[in-house]
C-alpha cells in the first residue's frame, strides 16, 4: 500500500495523542451537589460489586480512548488517500483478419451481398482485429486493423449505401475513388498483395487471415499474379480464405482454390450454406497470439478496508459509550 498524502497520518496521530492527554490531565471538578460525603465510604469501595463496577468502568473508559484513537487514525489514513500498486504486463489476445473486396464492375451486383457476409462474420468474432481493403485496378485501404466493431460496421454500412446509390443512379460509386488508378480491372494479384501488406507487427508471431471476395475475372496486366501474391502470403504465415460470388454453391474456380490452399486456407462459394460458419471455424482454429506490451505500474484507490475499519471503530465506540453511561 502507498499513501498519496502520508502527512495526514502524523496529523491524526497528533490529534489522538492530544485528546488522550487532555482527557488524562484535565483537572476534574466535582459537579455541584455531587460532592456530598458518605460515611463509611471505604467500606462501600471495598465491596466486591463496587470494585467490579469500578473495574468495568475503567476498562470501558480505556476502550473509549482506544477506539477513539483508532477511529482518528483510520480517518487519517483515509485522508492520506491509500493506493494499491501493481505491476502488470497487459496482453491483448486477438487474431488479425483482413477483409479483401474486389469492387470491379463485374462485382457490382454482388458487392452488397459480400458486405452482408462480412457483417455477418463480425458476429462470429470476439477480440479479432478487422481491416478492410478494396481493389479494382488499384487497391485502397478503407480502414486498418481494429477491434472497434462499431467502427467496422459503420464503414461497411457506408460502403453498402455508396454501392446501392451508384448502382441505382448509374454513376460511379463514391467507394470506387482511388480504385481506378491504372489500366485493367479486377487485378486480383495486386489486390491480394495489397491486403497482405496491410498486416502490421511483422516481427511478432501472430495469427493472420485474409478473407478474399472476388469473381476472379481478371482484365489487364497485374504487377503480381495471384500465385505470386499467394506465395507471399504463405511465406508470411497469412492464410487466405476465398469467396467466389459468381459461381454456384458447388463450384469455385480452380486458381482460387489453389491459391487459397497454398496458404493453408480454403476457397468457398459465396452462396454455400456453410460459408460463414466454415470461415469463422477455420479462423478460430488459429491460436490467438498474445501481444505483450511493456510492463506498467497501475495505481488504484484502495480506501475500502480503512473505511470499513473506521465504521467498525465508530460503531464499537458508540456501543461502549452507551454501556459506560448506563
Amino acid at each position: 500500500m502507498a499513501l498519496t498524502n502520508p502527512w495526514w497520518i502524523l496529523v491524526a496521530a497528533a490529534v489522538a495523542i492530544l485528546a488522550i492527554a487532555a482527557g488524562l490531565l484535565w483537572p476534574r471538578r466535582p459537579r455541584e451537589g455531587a460532592g456530598a460525603l458518605v460515611a463509611r465510604a471505604e467500606r462501600i469501595r471495598g465491596m466486591a460489586s463496587v470494585r467490579r463496577a469500578a473495574r468495568i468502568r475503567a476498562i470501558g473508559l480505556g476502550a473509549v480512548c482506544g477506539l477513539g484513537a483508532l477511529a482518528v487514525l483510520a480517518g487519517g489514513v483515509i485522508a492520506a488517500k491509500p493506493m494499491s500498486v501493481q505491476q502488470v504486463t497487459p496482453e491483448n489476445h486477438s487474431r488479425d483478419v483482413m477483409l479483401c473486396l474486389d469492387v470491379s464492375g463485374s462485382m457490382s451486383d454482388v458487392d452488397i451481398e459480400i458486405l452482408d457476409v462480412f457483417d455477418e462474420l463480425l458476429d462470429g468474432f470476439q477480440g479479432e482485429r478487422i481491416g478492410l481493403t478494396i481493389f479494382n485496378a488499384s487497391p485502397v485501404q478503407v480502414f486498418p486493423l481494429t477491434d472497434d466493431y462499431g467502427f467496422v460496421r459503420t464503414h461497411i454500412q457506408s460502403l453498402r449505401e455508396s454501392i446501392d446509390w451508384g448502382t441505382s443512379s448509374g454513376e460511379i460509386p463514391e467507394h470506387w475513388v482511388g480504385t481506378l488508378d491504372g489500366p485493367g480491372s479486377s487485378l486480383i494479384g495486386d489486390g491480394l498483395a495489397a491486403c497482405a501488406l496491410r498486416f502490421d507487427r511483422a516481427g511478432e508471431d501472430r495469427s493472420r487471415s485474409i478473407i478474399l471476395a472476388t469473381d476472379n475475372e481478371l482484365e489487364g496486366a497485374a504487377i503480381m499474379s495471384l500465385e505470386q501474391s499467394a506465395d507471399y502470403a504463405a511465406r508470411n504465415d497469412i492464410r487466405v480464405f476465398a469467396l467466389n460470388p459468381i459461381q454456384d454453391a458447388s463450384a469455385v474456380s480452380d486458381d482460387l482454390v489453389r491459391a487459397a490452399e497454398a496458404t493453408g486456407g480454403q476457397a468457398y462459394a459465396l452462396r454455400g450454406e456453410t460459408t460463414v460458419g466454415d470461415i469463422v471455424a477455420e479462423v478460430e482454429k488459429q491460436d490467438a497470439a498474445a501481444i505483450e506490451q511493456h510492463d506498467r505500474v497501475v495505481w488504484t484507490d484502495a480506501p475500502a478496508p480503512w473505511i470499513a475499519g473506521l465504521c467498525a471503530a465508530v460503531a464499537a465506540l458508540l456501543i461502549v459509550l452507551w454501556t459506560v453511561r448506563a
